[in-house]
Parts: structure tokens; sequence; C-alpha cells
């Protein structure tokens, strides 16, 4: 299969319980589910076309360009749960060379990509979904909770209406591609948009090659209704979680300091992990402009 490239952003189409609300600006879709459901992914069966990205590294900046399609086999879109096809993009992205911490915690918000992988497909856990379709209602739609049919396909990928492919989760194609093992250190998957590298579940702590493991968890109990959802806290929202330092062995932004293959000296990176919020959902660092999208 020829080299390739993605990125995409989510858009639900579930039948039930979906209406459309207008704001000023946005149109959300309804939705009153409260049960988090097993994810139904579609089978990566799709040779998308031919993938091309490029970095080239300036003084201080790394700049990607890519034509948004990615290096591995994707599922079928359009599918029942997600009406878009694939097409290419412009992707151009300013990366940091040489990231620092900004002495604090910058939270991810709706119309930024979290990082980029190396095929050029960002990573962009959020949706815009929301409880009732009100983004000011407090309660957004954990994208791999399943509670909403996003037609995601095995690489946890789906597309915008713009035909721009991206990544929820761990990218299964691509981290194949790059022959990762438990055993080993993670592979670079990409680049974080404050410049700190990304990799998949491994790396090395005090020595020894460790997974790296998410600090959320569950909350206990059930959510508070009223105007709020009713129902266990499951996972069906991004709310139903939240960081409790050293239930893992990640910080609040899914990083830790590790040494790899890149950085012999060790370095601040981020880590997918397994378990949620498998994508990080903010920035040690400063993130660089060129990763929003949204309004500006």
């Amino acid at each position: 299969m020829k080299k390739k490239i993605a990125i995409i952003w989510g858009t639900a189409f579930a039948v039930s319980a979906i209406a459309v609300i207008a704001t000023a600006q946005h149109r959300f879709r309804y939705h009153d589910e409260i049960e988090a459901r097993p994810l139904r992914l579609v089978p990566a069966t799709v040779d998308p076309g031919t993938s091309r990205s490029t970095i080239k590294e300036s003084k201080s900046k790394l700049r990607l360009s890519a034509n948004g399609i990615p290096d591995h086999l994707v599922g079928q879109f359009p599918n029942r749960g997600n009406p878009h096809q694939i097409s290419k993009q412009k992707v151009k992205l300013s990366i940091p060379t040489t990231p620092t911490s900004a002495g604090a915690v910058t939270r991810l918000h709706m119309g930024w990509n979290f990082g980029v992988s190396l095929n050029g497909v960002v990573f962009d856990p959020l949706a815009a979904e929301f409880w009732q379709g009100n983004p000011q209602s407090g309660w957004s739609y954990n994208t791999l909770g399943g509670a909403i049919a996003l037609g995601l396909d095995a690489n946890y990928a789906h597309v915008q209406p713009n035909g721009k492919y991206h990544y929820h989760g761990i990218p299964s194609g691509l981290v194949e591609l790059l022959d990762w093992s438990p055993t080993r250190h993670s592979p670079l998957i990409g680049y974080a948009a404050d410049g700190f590298p990304i990799y998949a579940m491994t790396g090395v702590v005090n020595g020894q090659v460790t997974e790296l493991t998410s600090s959320y968890r569950l909350k206990s109990g059930s959510r508070p209704g009223g105007n709020a959802p009713t129902g266990r806290y499951d996972g069906t929202f991004n709310e139903d979680y939240s960081y409790v330092q050293g239930h893992g062995t990640l910080d609040h932004c899914n990083g830790a300091f590790t040494v790899s293959t890149e950085y012999p000296d060790g370095t601040y990176a981020y880590f997918l992990t397994k378990d949620y919020p498998v994508v990080p959902r903010c920035f040690t660092g400063t993130p660089d402009p060129s990763f929003r999208f949204g309004r500006r």
C-alpha cells in the first residue's frame, strides 16, 4: 500500500434521540443518552490513497506539511455512524523544537487539535456532542464511551464534514506500522501542539520499560440529575471521570519524564493510554496557534 496520512474530528449521526438546536453561532444535536455502550468499530479494510507528509526543521520550529491522508488502512466512509468521505486536506502545522513547561496547565478546548502524528493525521479527542445539545450544560460526551454512534473505525478515527480524518484514540494501524512492542519503549508517534513528543503506552522510567497508565478514574455513585444527566458514572461523559494523583503513573496531562531513542538525555512526553483519557486533554507547555482549527 502506498504511504499515506490523515486527519479527523467527529460528527455523530445516531438516529435515536437526536434533534438539532440552534445557538447564535453553532448548531448542536440534541442527545439524552446516559449509558455507555461497547464501541462498534468499523473494520479498517480500505486503502485511503497516497499519503504525503513532510517535516522540515527551522531554527525554532518543525514545519509539518501533509495532505490529510493516512498511511494505513481505514474504515469504510461514509458509514452508518459517520456520513462523510475522507478527502485531501492542506495540513500545515508549526511545532516548537525546544518546548518548555509553561508553569501552568493549559486545558484542551474545542477547536484545537491536541497534536499530530508523524503521518500528518491530527489527534482531536473532543467531540461537539453535549447533554441535551447544550454546550453550556457542563456535560460533554466521551467520544470513546459508545453512548453515541460516531462511526469510528478500527483506528479510533472518523471524518469531519469537510473530509478531515482524525484520531480520537490510539491509532492502531499507525502503531502497528511503527512496530510498537510492549517490551520496548514506544516508537515516536507524533508531537503535541506545544512541541513535546507523543508516545504510545510504554516508556522507560528509572531504567525500566514500563506501561504508563492514566491517573483518571470513574467517579463513584451517580450523576446529580435535575438539569444534569442521571445514571451512574460509567464513562458516557468526560465529566464522569476525575483525576486522582498517584492513581496511575502519569500526570494530569497524561505525561511523564522518559528516556527514548529520540531523547537519550530524557524529556517530558505525553503518552496515549489504554484507559481514559487515552489522548491527553491538556498541555504542559504552550500550544502553537497553528493547531487551532475552530473559530478565531
